[in-house]
């Protein structure tokens, strides 16, 4: 059986340990902080800690970008292991990877999965049941390296495979996650949030869960995909201008179109989810 490693004993880290050792794979654990390592031990999320990357057939990258890429460009991996990374932005991970020849096979992941809590407390072997998962292509990329990340996938029970390459990633989850970040995060700023409660409801639960980003996770995150979150923001911010001025300017008719514009929107996402 081949022998895995997960870097990175987070939420995510810890999951895929734990996931995968509950579908009986032979994993360890690399983490900064004994801590980390301990409680992995003691959940049985892990086999052992882990002491040597060169000794491992599969490894699972799951820290901050910079890290990752300081592991993908330095660590001493076994010849011809498969490498995954789990990082929120692929473009510059891929690049960085393939600017010279590696020892190591390389695949860029992306779980859709995670709470508002972070660390391996929160970590859950079934955090990624029925979650979509993200394959990353380059013209590198082997099939056959793919067909083997798919096998622990399923082995960790995600639901919906998506592939696409690092710059269609990058660009859809500038929108679909880091904006919905920056927005829920912008939106506690306004003074009402003070003794609002009793006035909230699933609206505002909706809206501002996501809020509480951990700045420095998701700094670096933003920093490498500026150019695609700035697209987005900058649209959004035309949208809401839309809203605003139909109402400064008591047009309820133009009030009214848009709201069904956006309506219609979301009913065919909807449709297009079912």
């Amino acid at each position: 059986m081949k022998k895995i490693a997960v870097i990175g004993l987070g939420i995510i880290g810890g999951s895929i340990c734990g996931a995968l050792t509950n579908a009986g794979y032979q994993v360890d654990g690399f983490g900064r902080s004994a801590s980390s390592i301990s409680f992995a031990l003691q959940a049985g999320y892990i086999r052992a800690k882990g002491e040597n990357l060169c000794d491992y057939d599969v490894v699972f990258i799951a820290v901050p970008p910079k890290a990752t890429i300081d592991y993908l460009e330095n660590a001493s991996f076994k010849d011809g292991a498969l490498v995954a990374d789990i990082c929120g932005v692929k473009k510059v991970i891929e690049e960085r990877v393939y600017a010279k020849p590696r020892n190591y096979r390389y695949v860029g992941l992306h779980p859709m999965a995670g709470k508002e809590t972070s660390g391996i407390a929160s970590a859950s072997p079934e955090l990624f049941v029925n979650a979509n998962l993200i394959i990353t292509h380059a013209t590198q990329t082997r099939e056959e390296d793919v067909a083997e990340i798919k096998e622990y996938a399923k082995a960790m029970r995600f639901g919906k495979i998506i592939e696409c390459s690092a710059e269609e990633h990058d660009k859809k989850i500038a929108l679909t996650s880091q904006l919905a970040h920056i927005v829920s995060n912008a939106y506690v700023k306004s003074p009402q949030v003070k003794g609002c409660d009793g006035f909230t409801g699933g609206s505002f639960q909706d809206m501002t869960r996501i809020a509480g980003v951990d700045e420095s996770v998701w700094t670096p995150l933003y920093a490498y995909n500026r150019e695609n979150i700035t697209q987005e923001l900058t649209l959004l911010i035309e949208h809401l201008n839309v809203y605003r001025d139909a109402l400064l300017q008591g047009d309820d008719e133009k009030l009214s179109q848009t709201l069904k514009e956006g309506r219609l929107i979301r009913e065919n996402i909807k449709r297009g989810n079912d």
